[in-house]
């Protein structure tokens, strides 16, 4: 007999997931480790099946990143439908990265074989679009891709992201174009969710959203886009910022006054705690992620009786966390461990 899918079931089994956190001690351990099989034996319970025969950046990302996209089908399975509508409208960021990595492909001629090994297909056995992806990846011209495209949600951006490409030989617009949809999506199925879900989940929407359009202004000024292109991309969600704040940071003339703008609104935010200068930082959007990450997690103070919303907290809790370990954490730390290794190559040689 089956479980029936309520919070108080899925509850049950996200809390056993827990465990599989990395705290703040264990990732301070990551930073003393010096050799790669042994950066990857230490995280290893922690991504449970992780095997790595070859030990480059682009390997370990590609298995980190297929264990985390199962423990969120795991968690689909078992959560009620709201929430798996949530995760499934998560995962299509990682169907865009797929669709991208496609399109680039077939734009540089890259074989049937290179195409297929690019593709994360995880992610579209939990949204049940393989049959899509693999059409998509046998075609070979961008005006195949186009018209294959039709009848899908990405047909529109799709279309003017290859139209800007023939005309400029630029992919930028059709990656920005994907980019804005999953956004855009995120932010319209709110609608269906009830007053606990849309809580927790909107705040995440405006935090996520926030930092998009800070890394798309801060990307613009280091690449010299133009402020009416990049305007067209910006996403209408926002937490410490507005609508007015966006358009002051797009009519920065360099990077060192978007800094001193940015800067001046972080610092007068309520509850956000920001007390550093982001032009310092070494990597300044990684700041910002870690600074929005804490406040989120910080603001909600689940009431243990409440089991709908702490369940949901939770739930976004342990895939957020996640994906913050191997972006924020573990990629940088293996970068960092091959860097210092061919450092120390060139003082020998």
């Amino acid at each position: 007999m089956s479980v029936p899918a309520t919070y108080a079931y899925t509850y049950i089994k996200i809390i056993f997931l827990k465990q599989l956190i990395m705290d703040s001690g264990t990732l301070q351990k990551l930073k003393d480790i010096t050799e790669i099989d042994e950066f990857i034996r230490f995280i290893e319970p922690f991504y449970p099946g992780l095997k790595i025969k070859d030990f480059s950046i682009e390997e370990i990302e590609k298995r980190l990143y297929y264990i985390y996209i199962k423990l969120i089908g795991k968690i689909i399975l078992f959560s009620p439908i709201n929430i798996r509508r949530f995760l499934k409208d998560y995962l299509l960021k990682y169907e865009i990265m797929n669709i991208k990595q496609i399109i680039l492909g077939s734009i540089i001629g890259m074989s049937l074989e290179e195409k297929t090994k690019n593709v994360n297909f995880t992610v579209e056995e939990y949204l049940e679009n393989t049959d899509f992806i693999k059409k998509l990846i046998e075609l070979s011209s961008i005006d195949e891709i186009q018209l294959y495209m039709k009848r899908s949600r990405y047909y529109q951006v799709i279309r003017e992201g290859i139209l800007y490409f023939k005309n400029y030989n630029e992919i930028f617009v059709l990656e920005s174009f994907l980019d804005k949809l999953y956004y855009t999506n995120m932010i319209k199925r709110e609608k269906i969710y009830n007053p606990k879900e849309k809580a927790i989940i909107s705040l995440y929407n405006s935090f996520m959203t926030e930092i998009y359009n800070i890394n798309l202004i801060y990307r613009s000024k280091i690449n010299k886009i133009d402020k009416d292109l990049i305007s067209q991309f910006m996403v209408d969600k926002y937490l410490f910022l507005d609508n007015k704040k966006i358009s002051i940071l797009l009519d920065q003339e360099n990077l060192n006054d978007f800094f001193l703008k940015l800067d001046d609104f972080l610092k007068k935010a309520s509850d956000l705690r920001y007390s550093f200068n982001i032009s310092n930082a070494k990597n300044p959007i990684s700041q910002l992620e870690r600074l929005y990450f804490n406040y989120y997690f910080k603001k909600f103070k689940i009431e243990a009786d409440c089991i709908d919303s702490s369940t949901i907290f939770r739930i976004l809790e342990l895939i957020i966390k996640k994906e913050k370990e191997i972006k924020l954490e573990i990629i940088p730390n293996i970068v960092g461990i091959i860097q210092r290794k061919f450092k120390s190559l060139k003082t020998m040689i």
